[in-house]
Formats: structure tokens, sequence, C-alpha cells
């Protein structure tokens, strides 16, 4: 999986050139948090985020009159706001590089680009709605995990014992454990019933039923 499946594409944007107070209102009104800068070629050249605007909003505890304040926010540019070092993907990044570089540099989105132009921006948001479709966290069915040993075929087992009860894997995965010898299997199979699923994971010989339930 890509990052162009997840991402959204051609993204609300704003120019450097805009008063600051109207980047805040483009943000608000589209329920976003993180808005590009783009140049007149479409190229990006910066990033808003809640956090930027902050540091060049006025205080609640201004003593400025509304005019006053309406003045000194329209001479704020969005060029003074923007976070100027931004980092990047490509809509052919493996989704799992996107997710990793946004975890190791604790950052909420990463804007695409197509050589200098912007294409897209992907978010922790997309990100997390697509964990939620890879675990088929929307689908009726029954949710078990597994603590299964970390050696060949052990996936090929589980499988197969769903396949006995023709039973349909709507999501899985796998999430290494505190003990390195062994890694959690999730998998939510449909069209099976829950005690005879269980009873024929249990004859299987070193895999453990952690949890299981029906949603």
């Amino acid at each position: 999986m890509f990052v162009r499946i997840e991402m959204t594409a051609h993204p609300v944007t704003i120019t450097p050139d805009r008063p600051v107070y109207e980047a805040q209102r483009v943000m608000k009104e589209n329920n976003i948090r993180h808005l590009p800068v783009v140049n007149t070629k479409g190229e990006l050249v910066g990033l808003i985020t809640r956090t930027s605007l902050q540091e060049v909003m006025p205080s609640k505890l201004t003593t400025l009159s509304i005019w006053e304040l309406n003045y000194e926010l329209n001479k704020i540019k969005v060029e003074q706001a923007m976070v100027r070092d931004v980092i990047t993907t490509t809509e052919d990044t493996p989704i799992e590089k996107a997710a990793r570089i946004m975890l190791e540099k604790k950052i909420g989105c990463l804007p695409v680009v197509r050589g200098n132009r912007l294409v897209g921006i992907i978010t922790d948001i997309d990100l997390m709605r697509m964990m939620v479709e890879l675990l088929g966290a929307r689908e009726p069915g029954v949710r078990m995990t597994l603590r299964i040993p970390d050696c060949e075929g052990q996936l090929a087992r589980v499988t197969n014992a769903i396949a006995k009860l023709d039973g349909y894997i709507g999501a899985l995965g796998t999430y290494p454990t505190d003990d390195p010898d062994k890694w959690w299997l999730l998998v939510k199979v449909r069209h099976v019933d829950k005690d005879a699923l269980v009873q024929e994971i249990q004859q299987l010989e070193g895999i453990e039923i952690v949890d299981v339930r029906e949603d």
C-alpha cells in the first residue's frame, strides 16, 4: 500500500503573502490542523500548523482593542508564521515508511510532493483510519488475539484451521510481543461460529488464545 492511496489529493492551501488570520479562518472552516503553503506555481514553500499559528498570534491577555488587534493581525503574513523546513513524502512511498517518518519525527502530517509541486497531504488521522480498515474494526465477525511462536509455518496453521470451518478472514495482523520468541496475531473472521473457531484453534499446539470476542 502506498501514500497515494490514503492521502488527500488537492488539499486546501494558502499563499505566503496572505494575512495570518486568513490561514486561521481557512483551517477552522475546513476543520484541518495543517495548511500547506504554496507559491503561484503550486510549489510547496511551507506549512502552517496550529502550533506555528499560536507562536505569532497575540496573547488572549493582550490589552489591545479589537481595532488595534485586527490591525496587527493584518500585518502578520503567512510567511512569518509558516514552518519552512517541511518534511515531505512522495506518492509512491510505502505507507508504513510514511508512518515511521511521522512517528520518529513526531509530526502530524506529511505533504506529498511530485518534484516541488504539492499533490496531496497525508495526516495521522489518515493513518488511524487506515488502521481501522486494516484491522476490520467496522466489519462484523469473530475477533481473535493469539500468541504464536516466532517460527515458520505458524500463520499457515491458523489460516488452515479457519479454512476448515469455511471462515472468511476479513483482517489479519501481526505484532511483536515482549518475548522475542513470540508474536501477537490478530485475526478477524467472518461467517464462522465463535465456539467452533475456538475449539479448532485450541487444537494447535504452541498457539495461545489470549482474547476472543464477537463484534
